[in-house]
């Protein structure tokens, strides 16, 4: 399998699958000097592992990183930094059943085409728990932005029908709720409906965004590597993820020119700023000092226990109700996976934009 690795001079390498010995991430390209210690990957890993509450899947994973190599006397060598997350939960004959057909919703169809063989413990490869990877090697990536004062938040805006008001709008709540949502009504209300999903033996989908605050203006490269194409590519490598909009996104297909065009003015230092934000601080494939923001669709989790049509390998049309431990709604879970990879896509891009101009260069080699 080819294309496990996201990044340029930032590189992530993710490997490992749900029901192997353990998974984990390479990370090549990180400086060397960058104070790194395993607690700083944990709480990152924290907020994604599973079994916290009555909404995940109960299966219980400490997810502990052990940080292998590129960090020595606590801080980075500018070696190859190698992640290990032991898995020491799996329950694999729960899946044993689901070797001869294909689940509605997930990967087994596709995977056997393409490869004629699949691990169908617990999707293998193609499992949500892939993304634990993604998250440790984006807390590195966190870290590196922090030195710079770039900061993002990622939060839950809908699941289901059950949208946030933004009127009610408090980041403090995000982690106060065990949906992620920065409004504690809202908060309640997508437990009900989730509740109901529950008790039906079926799954929630729901939405994202992401800030992004004090980015600079400049990244990103104006032609096949716009900062809105490389964090595209970035968001929707993850396998929940359906679609995603920067800025006000499709509303802008409701407006005229004059109405979304965002413009320009010199504020009381005399430093061009726009008077609004609606294309979500990317102009031309590249930032325009504005807060990045986009959003993002998380689908419902596939494995439900409700009746489903699907077919096995004998040629049967048969139905099933998938067994397992799984999650009823993915998206909270998700949003530390945005926030990682979108950390890890901002940084191959700032390095990338390093060498943009001569002057740059000749600033950082003068002597």
């Amino acid at each position: 399998m080819s294309n496990s690795t996201f990044g340029n001079l930032f590189r992530v390498t993710t490997w490992g699958e749900s029901h192997g010995k353990a998974l984990g991430a390479v990370v090549d390209g990180c400086p060397a000097g960058l104070a790194l210690c395993e607690e700083d990957i944990q709480v990152f890993l924290d907020r994604r592992k599973p079994g916290q509450n009555k909404f995940t899947t109960p299966r219980k994973e400490s997810d502990a990183v052990q940080i292998l190599s590129g960090v020595f006397e606590g801080k980075t060598t500018g070696t190859p930094i190698s992640l290990l997350i032991p898995n020491t939960n799996q329950a694999s004959k729960d899946y044993s059943e689901i070797a001869n057909y294909y689940r509605p919703g997930h990967a087994d169809y596709t995977y056997d085409i393409k490869y004629g063989f699949r691990d169908y413990r617990g999707g293998g490869r193609s499992s949500g728990r892939e993304t634990a990877g993604r998250v440790a090697a984006g807390a590195i990536a966190f870290k590196i932005l922090a030195t710079l004062g770039i900061e993002i938040l990622a939060y839950t805006t809908s699941i289901g029908s059950v949208s946030i008001d933004t009127a009610n709008f408090d980041s403090a709540t995000i982690a106060q709720n065990p949906f992620s949502m920065p409004d504690s009504n809202a908060a309640k209300q997508a437990a009900e409906y989730v509740e109901t999903c529950i008790a039906n033996q079926n799954s929630a989908g729901g939405t994202i965004e992401c800030r992004v605050l004090n980015l600079p203006a400049g990244l990103g490269e104006p032609v096949f590597d716009k900062l809105d194409a490389v964090i595209s590519h970035a968001m929707l490598s993850i396998g929940a993820i359906k679609s995603i909009s920067f800025g006000i996104g499709s509303k802008c297909a409701s407006t005229t020119g004059l109405e979304n065009n965002d413009s320009y003015e010199y504020d009381e230092n005399g430093t061009i700023i726009k008077k609004t934000n609606h294309a979500g601080g990317i102009l031309g494939g590249i930032s325009d000092g504005d807060p990045l923001t986009f959003q993002v669709t998380v689908k419902p989790t596939p494995s439900i226990g409700a009746l489903q049509q699907t077919v096995d390998k004998n040629g049967n049309n048969i139905q099933v109700n998938i067994k397992g431990r799984h999650d009823p709604i993915i998206v909270p879970r998700a949003v530390v996976v945005v926030e990682t990879m979108t950390a890890i896509a901002l940084v191959d891009m700032l390095f990338a934009n390093m060498t943009s101009q001569l002057d740059a260069v000749i600033d950082f080699f003068k002597i």
